[in-house]
């Protein structure tokens, strides 16, 4: 029996339907990834199977008593309700009311295993960090159908790994939408496609529906091309008057009119964006030289360091990758070397000519009360200056897929891929030497995201990148600068594969959920809290055993054997993590089971304690 069907379902929005008499059902244990253009209907596709809204006609049946869970596409918004609160509220309905404390320990499960901090606030956490307490939400409930909607969006490499070992441990259906080409080939099952009103079901892999879609695509055009010179030929025949109008060819009439029918009727593709950037003079060298650079927020040297001792060159014609956690510090970086922050220590020096083009994840630069036009000419006239030449703006925003009656609506009534895309339209309006893209692939469908890909690994000057986007990293970048862990950046030859080919064979450090930032601080969130370090410390720096000497013996001995301590302590209560996962263990030995569950519970209280004292003892320091 399906978990989810459709049947003959039609939803329409505008005049053109955005589903059109779609069928659909998907079974327990399928991962089904939905793929189509933005803007053709995916998210309302998933908004029908919640009941957020209606068809227009046809049914949409799930399984009765089945469990439906969904990660919407947007960000939740910042409020003051605690995260452990939050998480809480994905669990079935009544059963914290009831004292059911195996919902309480499968959302402490949770919450540890997203590396949460039950007790901050939403509004202290960053838009990543708040998108994990949502998949959090959706996954504790322990959903029969989980519904994920460009589940990537925000969550750093690290994150992305997981939730992909994880849906790849999910036996229930799972329904996502995604970009990531990475995430959807290591977890799709099978591959559907939402283009022009029609669902189509593509057998094989992802890779196998690109190679399938390509020569459908062709087909398609070249079926069009031949109805277009039918169509055309009985039009030119119906203008030469009697011979058409005579009783022997009113067949021939009735053809010519059910063309004109299907030709109306015909929904062409939406266009492709057409990327290309200005190229300006060639700036000097030397782009970039950081020099035992590090950065403290606020400037305090007590605080930990979110870049530390961070030396490198960056030269013309690099395309660096950025990769590291959420709250680690990459977007600070950026900014140290554009010269938007100055270090706390060390120095960075910058190369002549530079003309930079700056493309920010939190699309800051975008008045989202102004008009499209107007966020594109800066509000000075109707048209942009492209390789030297004046273009109107209309024929230039054409190319990024925006006609001409939505040049003057707000930008604020645009969907998160459109946006993103008028911020590469504005991006690409001025010339530039010096591309700095942070995360520039959220919400661009694929066809935008191959464009956009292409066009950033033949870009003529120097390219910054950051981005969670695994494919893209490797496909570009001809070097990556890693967050490490500590403040550390370490530079590896290549893109996201190859670094995992070099770096050390370690476990990968654990991160908290980093604090709200002091007032006076960047925008950036705080680098995150004490982090369980994933070996054991042979040494400390010269200058923290300097400190230390401010402890007793006995103490820093005690705080020396800290990481190491609270590693083991995780470590064990992965393992009973992992154990209690399996119902088998209950049913087979309840005992045990109990005792799991026990020692899970001392376990979270021990760690609390260690990190209290770990705490306690660094600022002693």
């Amino acid at each position: 029996m399906p978990t989810v069907r459709l049947d003959k379902v039609s939803l329409s929005f505008g005049l053109k339907p955005l589903l059109d008499h779609a069928d659909l059902q998907i079974r327990r244990g399928e991962r089904v990834c939905l793929l189509g253009r933005n803007g053709e209907g995916k998210s309302s596709l998933l908004q029908l199977i919640t009941r957020q809204i209606v068809p227009d006609s046809g049914e949409v049946w799930v399984r009765p008593g089945a469990r439906v869970a969904s990660l919407a596409q947007e960000v939740s918004p910042a409020s003051e309700a605690l995260v452990r609160d939050v998480v809480l509220g994905g669990v079935a309905p009544g059963a914290i009311e009831h004292g059911d404390w195996q919902a309480e320990l499968q959302a402490d499960q949770v919450i540890s295993r997203l590396q949460l901090d039950p007790d901050a606030t939403m509004g202290s956490l960053s838009g990543g960090w708040r998108r994990r307490v949502m998949l959090g939400r959706a996954l504790v409930g322990d959903p029969d159908l989980l519904l994920l909607d460009e589940p990537t969006n925000h969550l750093d490499i690290d994150a992305i790994t997981w939730l992909e070992e994880m849906m790849l441990e999910f036996d229930a259906a799972l329904l996502f939408i995604s970009h990531d080409r990475a995430f959807v080939r290591r977890l799709a099952t099978r591959i559907l496609e939402l283009d022009r009103g029609q669902l189509r079901v593509w057998p094989g892999s992802y890779d196998d529906y690109v190679v399938q879609k390509r020569a459908a695509l062709e087909v398609e055009a070249k079926h069009a091309a031949l109805f277009d010179k039918k169509l055309a030929q009985e039009e030119v025949w119906i203008r030469q008057g009697v011979e058409a109008r005579r009783t022997r060819n009113e067949g021939r009439v009735r053809a010519l009119k059910q063309l004109r029918i299907q030709r109306s009727e015909r929904r062409e593709r939406i266009g492709q964006v057409e990327i290309r950037v200005q190229d300006a003079a060639q700036s000097g060298k030397l782009v970039f030289e950081a020099d035992h650079v590090t950065h403290n927020f606020g400037g305090s040297p007590d605080r930990v360091p979110v870049i530390a001792d961070f030396s490198a060159r960056i030269m013309r014609g690099d395309r660096i990758g950025i990769i590291g956690p959420n709250g680690c510090g990459k977007t600070t970086l950026i900014k140290l070397l554009i010269g938007e922050l100055e270090p706390t220590a060390g120095t960075i020096r910058r190369g002549t000519s530079l003309l930079p083009a700056y493309f920010d994840q939190q699309r800051e630069q975008l008045d989202l009360t102004a008009s499209i036009m107007d966020n594109v000419t800066g509000g000075s006239g109707d048209a942009v200056t492209i390789d030297g030449q004046p273009r109107h703006v209309s024929g230039y925003l054409r190319d990024f897929l925006f006609p001409p009656e939505r040049l003057h609506a707000p930008v604020s009534m645009l969907s998160g891929g459109e946006r993103n895309r008028l911020l590469l339209a504005r991006l690409f309006a001025r010339p530039s030497n010096l591309l700095v893209m942070d995360e520039p692939t959220n919400d661009l469908d694929a066809d935008t995201l191959e464009l956009l890909e292409e066009m950033v690994a033949n870009y003529a000057g120097t390219l910054l990148l950051v981005s969670h986007d695994r494919a893209f990293l490797d496909n570009v970048v001809t070097s990556t600068l890693v967050f490490e862990g500590s403040g550390a950046v370490n530079e590896y030859v290549g893109g996201y594969s190859d670094w995992l080919r070099q770096r050390k064979v370690k476990a990968p450090a654990k991160v908290r959920a980093p604090l709200a930032p002091a007032a006076a601080a960047p925008a950036e969130p705080a680098a995150p809290a004490k982090q369980a370090l994933p070996a054991p410390i042979a040494a400390t720096s010269r200058a923290a055993q300097s400190k230390m000497r401010r402890l007793s013996y006995n103490e820093q001995r005690e705080l020396a054997a800290m990481p190491v301590n609270i590693q083991l302590l995780e470590a064990e209560q992965l393992r009973l993590q992992t154990a209690i996962a399996d119902p088998a263990l209950f049913k087979e030995d309840p005992a045990r089971g109990t005792a799991a569950l026990q020692r899970l519970q001392e376990l979270t209280a021990e760690l609390e304690t260690a990190y209290s004292r770990w705490d306690a003892l660094e600022s002693s320091i």
